[in-house]
C-alpha cells in the first residue's frame, strides 16, 4: 500500500515539475514583466510629481530622467503619443531602463518594442544586452499614428541576460527623448531549409512578436548579421526598415507572414543562398500588396545573382498577389537574393505613412530541377499521343 502510494506522489510530482517547466517555457515568449507599463507604481500613476521624485516603475530598474507618461498628456503644446494602453515611459537625456531575464543560454532571441519620438527630430533608441547592442534611428516615422514598432535580435551568453533600453541623446531640454512601450520578446528557430528551395525562410514564417492588436506590423531595422537577424535567413542591407505584416491586419500571399518593402532604394532585404558554380537557378517569388491603401504603382526590383529585373505588381481582381520569376546562373558557391521597391510609395488615406509591395514565398530552385518537370510532362503528353494514334 506504502509502495501504491509512493508511485502515485511520485507521479504527482512528475506532473508538477512538468507544468511547472511549461509555464517556465511559455513565459519566455510574450510580453516581458511589465512591458505595457500598466502596473501602478507603489504611489500610483500621477504626471504631477513627474520629474520632481526617481521614479519607480514595477518589474524595472531606472537610471536617469525616467519618467511615467500617460495618453493625452500634454508637453507645452504637444500632445504626447503612447503606442498602446494609457501609459508609457520617457527616456531624458542618458536615462535608461532594464530588467534581468530568463532565457536559453546559446539561443537566439528577438526584442520587440513600440517607440516613439517627443520634442528633436534626430532622436534614437539604444537597446541592448551583455556583448551586443543597436542604436535604433527614430528620425523617421512610417505611420501617420507617430510610432512604431520594431524588432532586435541578439544570443543569449548565459541563463541570466539584463536587457537595457537607453537614451544616448543629450537635448537641451532634458525631458525630452523616446518614449517606449510594449516591450515584448520570442525565442527564434531557423527553419530547415527545403531539399527544393535554397532559400532558408522564404516564407517568412519565423520571425518577430506580433501583437496581435496592432495593425502597423513589426519594423526590420538595418542589420547586416545574417547569423542574428529577427527574421531568420534574412538581412536588412539599407538604410531604412521594411516591414514584417501578419494576414490578421494585411493581405498576406502565402501562410501568416511577409515582408513589406518601404522606402525604395532605402529598405533591401537579401539573404546569401548556397548555389553550385555555372549552374543555372531560378527564382521564383509571390508579389503582391498588402491591402492597406497603399498608393499605386507597386514594383520591385529583385536581383538573383548577377541578374536584376524589374517587376511590376498588376491587380487582379481574383488574386491581390502574383507569381514573378527570374532566371541567373551562380557564379560561386552562395549567390544573393535581395528585393527592394522601386517606387517610395505612401497610403492613399493620409499620404504620410510609408507602405510598398509585399513579397512571399521566396524560392530558388536549379534549373534542372525544372527541367525534369517539363519533361515529365512533355513525356506524358507524347505518350497520351501514341497511346490514342495506336487505339484509333
Amino acid at each position: 500500500m506504502m509502495a501504491k502510494d509512493s508511485t502515485t506522489s511520485s507521479k504527482v510530482i512528475l506532473l508538477v515539475l512538468l507544468i511547472a517547466h511549461l509555464a517556465l517555457v511559455s513565459a519566455d515568449d510574450g510580453l516581458l514583466l511589465n512591458g505595457d507599463f500598466e502596473s501602478p507604481p507603489p504611489n500610483g500613476f500621477s504626471t504631477e510629481t513627474a520629474g520632481m521624485e526617481p521614479t519607480v516603475i514595477p518589474s524595472w530598474t531606472s537610471k536617469g530622467n525616467v519618467e511615467l507618461v500617460e495618453s493625452s498628456q500634454r508637453q507645452g503644446a504637444m500632445i504626447l503619443v503612447i503606442p498602446g494602453g494609457r501609459h508609457a515611459v520617457r527616456l531624458g537625456n542618458d536615462a535608461e531602463i532594464s530588467q534581468d531575464l530568463k532565457l536559453e543560454k546559446g539561443s537566439i532571441y528577438s526584442i520587440t518594442f513600440s517607440s516613439a519620438r517627443t520634442c528633436a527630430q534626430l532622436e534614437s533608441l539604444n537597446v541592448s544586452v551583455p556583448g551586443a547592442s543597436q542604436t535604433i534611428d527614430l528620425q523617421t516615422v512610417y505611420s501617420v499614428h507617430g510610432w512604431d514598432s520594431y524588432a532586435w535580435a541578439f544570443e543569449a551568453e548565459d541563463d541570466d541576460v539584463l536587457v537595457t533600453f537607453r537614451n544616448p541623446g543629450m537635448e537641451d531640454d532634458p525631458t525630452c527623448g523616446p518614449i517606449i512601450d510594449d516591450i515584448a520578446i520570442k525565442k527564434l528557430f531557423t527553419p530547415q531549409k527545403p531539399k527544393d528551395n535554397a532559400v532558408i525562410n522564404g516564407d517568412f514564417e519565423e520571425g518577430p512578436w506580433m501583437f496581435s492588436n496592432s495593425s502597423l506590423g513589426v519594423l526590420l531595422p538595418t542589420n547586416l548579421d545574417e547569423e542574428m537577424t529577427s527574421l531568420p535567413g534574412w538581412t536588412v542591407e539599407s538604410n531604412r526598415a521594411v516591414r514584417f505584416v501578419d494576414s490578421h491586419h494585411y493581405s498576406v500571399p502565402q501562410g501568416k507572414r511577409a515582408v513589406e518593402l518601404l522606402s525604395g532604394k532605402e529598405g533591401i532585404v537579401s539573404q546569401m543562398v548556397e548555389t553550385k558554380p555555372d549552374k543555372e537557378y531560378t527564382l521564383t517569388f509571390n508579389l503582391g500588396e498588402a491591402g492597406d491603401q497603399c498608393q499605386q504603382p507597386l514594383a520591385v526590383m529583385a536581383f538573383a545573382g548577377d541578374q536584376a529585373q524589374t517587376i511590376h505588381y498588376t491587380p487582379d481582381s481574383n488574386s491581390s498577389f502574383q507569381t514573378a520569376s527570374l532566371n541567373f546562373t551562380a557564379k560561386a558557391d552562395r549567390s544573393r537574393v535581395a528585393f527592394y521597391s522601386v517606387y517610395y510609395n505612401t497610403r492613399s488615406d493620409d499620404r504620410t505613412s510609408l507602405c510598398g509591395p509585399v513579397v512571399d514565398n521566396v524560392r530558388v530552385r536549379g534549373a534542372s530541377a525544372a527541367w525534369r518537370v517539363g519533361l515529365n510532362g512533355l513525356s506524358l503528353t507524347i505518350g497520351l499521343g501514341l497511346f490514342m494514334l495506336v487505339t484509333a
